[in-house]
C-alpha cells in the first residue's frame, strides 16, 4: 500500500532496547472521496522501529474499495495481511496475485520496484494490515522478488497460530526476510491465557485488532500496538472475550534510515534522487502492466534538509 499523505513526514530511525509502552494509533486518510481511514501505529515520535518493522497500517472493516494507483518503494520489503476482502496486486516485477485473508504476500523492493493494489469486484469489506520492512544496508539494493505464502493455523492453549515470518509455537515459515523477523497472527478464545516462548533478542509489538487482550499485565484497546523490550523469553496474552492479535518481533534494528513518503534510504539526497528518478519515469522503479490509470506522482518534498528522528533512548 502507498503512504498517499499529502505532506509525508521524513523519518531517521534506530532502534534502542527499552521497557514496554502502548503505542496509540492515529488516524490517517488514503485519498478520494470515499476515503479508507487506516491507524497507523508505526512509525511515530514515540517508537520508529520494531525490528526492522518500520511501517505499521491496520484499515476496516471498512465499507469501501481499495484503488491505490503504481506507486514506488526503495530499501524496504511491503507485508500484506488480510483479514477480510482480496486485492489484486500487480507490480513492475512482472507479478500479478491476489491478497487474500490468511495468506501473506511479500514484495521486495530494494534498488525500487512500482505496484498497485485495487480491491476485487466481490470484496466490498476490506480488513487488514499493510507492513514494512527496512532493508540493511546490505541489502538495501536487493533486487525485484515477490513471495508468497499460506501458513497453516497450529493450536496452542485453544489459539490459533499463524506464523507468516519467522518461527513461533513450533511453526516456521519459509519466507526469506533479510534480518531476523516474526510476524504471526493469533486469534484466543474467551477466556484464553497463552504463554508464548520468544527469542530473547527480539522486542515485540502486539497489535489488537479485535476484542480485548492483555500483554502481560498491561491492557491494549483495539488499534493500539503494545511494545515490549528484548531481553524476554517469554510473552503472556491473555483474554477476557476473546482476540484477535497480531504479533510483530525482530533483533533491534542497528542502523540509521530516512524514510519518506514510500522511500526508504539513508540521506536526504538519497531520497531527492529516488523521488526525482520516480517522476522522471527512470527504469530504477520499472512499469506496471495492467493497470487501468495514471500512476500516483510523488509529494512534494518538504523545505529544507530532510532531518532525523529516531526512537528514544
Amino acid at each position: 500500500m502507498s503512504n498517499v499523505e499529502a505532506e509525508p513526514a521524513e523519518v531517521t530511525c534506530s532502534s534502542t532496547p527499552g521497557g514496554a509502552e502502548i503505542l496509540e494509533p492515529r488516524d490517517v486518510p488514503l485519498g478520494g472521496p470515499r476515503a479508507m481511514s487506516v491507524r497507523r501505529t508505526l512509525p511515530q515520535k514515540q517508537r520508529s522501529l520494531i525490528g526492522a518493522w518500520c511501517f505499521c497500517d491496520h484499515y476496516g472493516p471498512d465499507d469501501v474499495k481499495m484503488d491505490v494507483a503504481p506507486h514506488p518503494h526503495t530499501g524496504l520489503q511491503t507485508v500484506s495481511w488480510l483479514f477480510t476482502g482480496e486485492i489484486e496486486h500487480r507490480d513492475s516485477h512482472g507479478v500479478h496475485a491476489f491478497v487474500r485473508p490468511g495468506e501473506l504476500n511479500l514484495m521486495t523492493g530494494g534498488r525500487g520496484i512500482a505496484h498497485s493494489e485495487v480491491s476485487t469486484p466481490s470484496s466490498t469489506v476490506l480488513h487488514g494490515v499493510q507492513l514494512w520492512v527496512a532493508l540493511p544496508d546490505a541489502h538495501r539494493d536487493a533486487p525485484r522478488d515477490f513471495q508468497h505464502y499460506a501458513p497453516p493455523a497450529v493450536t496452542l492453549d485453544g489459539a490459533a497460530v499463524r506464523v507468516f515470518l519467522g518461527e513461533l509455537a513450533g511453526s516456521t515459515s519459509p519466507v526469506t526476510t533479510f534480518t531476523p523477523l516474526l510476524g504471526a497472527e493469533i486469534i484466543l478464545p474467551a477466556g484464553a491465557t497463552i504463554e508464548l516462548g520468544v527469542a530473547p533478542g527480539f522486542e515485540h509489538g502486539v497489535l489488537l485488532d479485535t476484542g480485548d487482550v492483555t500483554v502481560g499485565e498491561t491492557a491494549l484497546t483495539p488499534g493500539a500496538l503494545g511494545y515490549v523490550g528484548t531481553g524476554r523469553t517469554t510473552l503472556t496474552l491473555g483474554t477476557r472475550d476473546g482476540a484477535r492479535v497480531v504479533l510483530l518481533g525482530g533483533e533491534p534494528f542497528g542502523e540509521e534510515i530516512v524514510m519518506w513518503w514510500n522511500f526508504v534510504g539513508r540521506t536526504h539526497d538519497e531520497i531527492v534522487s529516488y523521488r526525482d528518478e520516480w517522476q522522471a519515469e527512470a527504469d530504477r522503479f520499472g512499469r506496471v502492466d495492467g493497470y487501468d490509470g495514471v500512476r500516483l506522482p510523488a509529494p512534494p518534498l518538504p523545505g529544507g534538509r530532510l532531518r532525523p528522528r529516531g526512537n528514544p533512548a
